[in-house]
């Protein structure tokens, strides 16, 4: 078992903390910390960074385990090899890039039923009991699919939480430089490597996510899968980038 990196470590502490405190009554911790979408008034600046630590709250446990299983399982190894500072600039990138294309999707879904609205002359006040109450007029359904406004309001309203757009940029680092290390999963008893099982966690993911995030929405598993594939994405052009000029004067020590 390898020995758990120094700042490993102290992102572990931190995100039990975070879990640890918001569980406390009264804090209103996930409405403070949590992603919200930018036009939403629960919004703050501080939020893309504070999103990463926190997590579903009690008695979902399973949440911040496999989160904080992954970073120690696949983070350490990353570290070791790295050192502290290229590893914390290479997990909070994922993180925040993870956040980026969330929220890029989110800005859509938001933008595209907003505009259909419009166009069918919708009232500023009939817009925002929608967005705030997830109320609309049946009549509605004529010009604007029930879908679009279900994911207008999931948009604006929802809560984004949690490591796990980070822990797929680790990942995605994991399986650059040990394509053929072989990873237990459980349920499945052979030992898949690394550069089939990433991969093929991430098409998963596209797959859900192209499958729709409403949380109204049939098959849906109130998961950000764009979320996931935004920190895969980061990590996998900053591991590309990183290879490329690991020769020249652009290289990490």
């Amino acid at each position: 078992m390898m020995k758990i990196t120094p700042v490993v470590k102290q992102l572990l502490i931190l995100n039990c903390i975070f879990f640890i405190g918001s569980q406390i009554p009264g804090t209103n911790a996930y409405p403070l910390f949590s992603e919200f979408y930018i036009q939403n008034p629960n919004f703050k600046i501080w939020q893309p960074l504070t999103s990463m630590f926190m997590h579903a709250p009690m008695p979902n446990f399973t949440h911040i385990l496999f989160n904080m299983f992954a970073l120690y399982s696949f983070g350490s190894a990353l570290e070791h090899f790295w050192g502290g500072t290229k590893f914390l600039f290479f997990y909070i990138s994922c993180g925040l890039g993870a956040i980026l294309l969330n929220e890029g999707i989110h800005y859509y879904q938001y933008q595209h039923a907003l505009s259909l609205l419009q166009e069918a002359n919708v009232s500023h006040q009939d817009i925002m009991t929608l967005l705030t109450e997830g109320k609309y007029n049946s009549g509605l359904l004529n010009s604007v699919p029930q879908s679009t406004l279900e994911d207008m309001y999931v948009a604006y309203n929802s809560q984004t939480l949690g490591a796990s757009g980070a822990i797929y940029g680790l990942l995605v680092a994991f399986a650059f430089m040990f394509p053929t290390a072989e990873l237990g999963i459980m349920f499945i008893p052979i030992p898949i490597k690394a550069k089939y099982f990433v991969p093929g966690l991430l098409a998963i993911d596209l797959f859900l996510g192209f499958k729709g995030q409403s949380i109204f929405g049939a098959g849906s598993t109130g998961i950000a899968h764009f979320a996931h594939i935004g920190g895969a994405i980061t990590g996998f052009i900053m591991m590309w980038y990183w290879k490329k000029k690991q020769f020249d004067h652009k290289r990490w020590n």
